[in-house]
């Protein structure tokens, strides 16, 4: 049974985060997928990189739903 390259605790990830500022790790050696930009500065174990990941992705809606809940807000404050 071959173990995924995800889970390997020894791999070198990288991070990755696309146009709605998702993040994922992603193994160094792979190539990164379309819509996806590496994080500059950030690369080590999988620990390392989800260490920095808890630090860094506090709130895990996509900008779009922010932005629009933000407008939302601003509408709503702007009515009353």
């Amino acid at each position: 049974m071959s173990t995924s390259c995800f889970d390997r605790e020894d791999e070198t990830f990288i991070v990755l985060v696309n146009h709605e500022e998702q993040y994922s790790i992603w193994p160094h050696w792979k190539a990164v997928p379309g819509g996806w930009r590496q994080v500059e500065g950030v690369l080590g174990d999988k620990q390392t990189v989800c260490a920095w990941l808890d630090q860094t992705w506090t709130d895990m809606r996509p900008l779009s739903l922010r932005q629009w809940m933000a407008a939302q807000a601003r509408d709503a404050g702007a009515a009353a």
